[in-house]
């Protein structure tokens, strides 16, 4: 097995912290880290910084922009080919690990899996799933639906009603691939005929997909915004809160009971504004509501940092442009976290989150070589993309 060495850097990891030492990679995985190693090749990172691979708990990988004009004159298989781009633009900006919210399908991961693309490994949720007249419920004023991703063989439909329809459609979704099932609780912004302050799905029906999901071994990740949304998610046994705008105190305190992860995806309001910005036609309504939840977002945040529970790192991308991932890290540290804080974020705590702890999250030994070299330090978050200079996965190169 060829070694190879990495030396004359500065590690810094959320678990072993800032350290000069060298490390030592074989086959896929860290085999040391001291002083004085030795290896058949090397890599010289003097007056360079080693850190590991990041997450992104919330992207989509298979969607460009959330322009829904453009989608409708896209043909499907065109988006296969945007997203091969997109996952470049992932893995160079230091995201080895993903958690993809919709979009991605089995084959898109198989791809990157057995080295066809270049891109992150992934857990992919398939399509969210949503109540008739929710967040993923396309239907229009025209009787015309319109959505980002239409069902296709191998990505079925999100939509269902009921614990029986519910429960069909989890069995659907994991038949077709899923890792982690996707579920909306409350509306959203970018969906016109309902409200982030409205929760969606009854207790009922969240019991029933949480239990399909621990059925097949998997997790349940939630489009959560509004506060009594959250708390059916919660009390349901969901495992994450993705968005989370409106948290209350009993909210954070059965995030804190039950061990849950929020994800904030502070970056994701700020792609709708550029959008608009941009002249691209967006639903009045949801630009109100893009506007209305900028500011409770950041507070609930905030409230969230200050009552310590757990955060992982989630961008929304494509909502904001893929590649400008890492500005959800400067974010985080603006309101309320230290950028310690945030960089265990987007490593040791999103690899607990997707269960993916005991191999990835950090640089110990035994486990897999994802590790990022960057000539600017990696907790100063502005200018960590400038910085990136090589990106390695499983002990392969991926980038530089």
């Amino acid at each position: 097995m060829t070694r190879t060495l990495f030396h004359g850097g500065t590690i810094v990891d959320p678990v072993l912290g800032r350290t000069e030492s060298d490390l030592v990679i074989e086959d896929d995985r860290i085999v040391e880290i001291g002083s004085s190693l030795d290896g058949d090749e090397a890599v010289d990172c003097t007056d360079k910084y080693l850190f590991p691979g990041l997450f992104d708990c919330h992207v989509h990988l298979a969607y460009s922009h959330i322009n829904l004009w453009r989608h409708i004159h896209t043909p499907l298989s065109y988006n296969f080919y945007l997203a091969i781009g997109n996952m470049a633009k992932t893995v160079a900006v230091g995201i080895t690990t993903v958690r993809d919210a919709g979009g991605a399908d089995l084959g898109m991961k198989e791809a990157v899996d057995d080295g066809l693309i270049n891109g992150p490994r992934m857990q992919i949720s398939l399509a969210m799933m949503s109540q008739t007249g929710g967040h993923a419920d396309g239907w229009n004023p025209s009787g015309t639906p319109v959505v980002l991703g239409p069902p296709y063989p191998g990505r079925p439909d999100g939509l269902a009603d009921g614990p029986d329809e519910v429960r069909k459609k989890v069995r659907e979704l994991v038949r077709a691939g899923a890792d982690v099932i996707k579920v909306a609780t409350s509306g959203g912004v970018l969906s016109p005929r309902d409200e982030p302050t409205h929760a969606h799905y009854s207790p009922e029906e969240l019991d029933v997909l949480v239990a399909e999901a621990a059925a097949a071994g998997i997790w349940v990740m939630a489009h959560a915004q509004a506060a009594p949304g959250i708390k059916n998610a919660l009390r349901a046994g969901i495992r994450s809160i993705d968005h989370g705008i409106y948290l209350d105190d009993e909210a954070i305190g059965l995030m804190l009971e039950r061990g849950a992860y929020l994800v904030p995806t502070l970056l994701a309001p700020t792609g709708v504004e550029k959008a608009v910005e941009d002249g691209v036609q967006i639903a009045e309504a949801s630009i109100r509501k893009a506007r209305e939840v900028v500011e409770v977002h950041k507070e609930s945040f905030r409230k969230a940092v200050d009552a310590g529970v757990n955060i992982a790192m989630g961008t929304d991308s494509a909502v904001t442009p893929h590649g400008s991932n890492l500005g959800e890290l400067s974010l985080m540290v603006a309101n309320g976290q230290t950028p310690d804080q945030a960089f265990a974020s987007g490593t040791i705590k999103a690899a607990t989150l997707m269960g993916l702890e005991k191999d990835l999250g950090s640089l110990e030994v035994g486990k897999l070589a994802d590790l990022v070299i960057s000539a600017t330090d990696p907790l100063e978050f502005d200018e960590l993309k400038a910085g990136i200079e090589q990106v390695w996965k499983a002990g392969a190169r991926i980038v530089g």
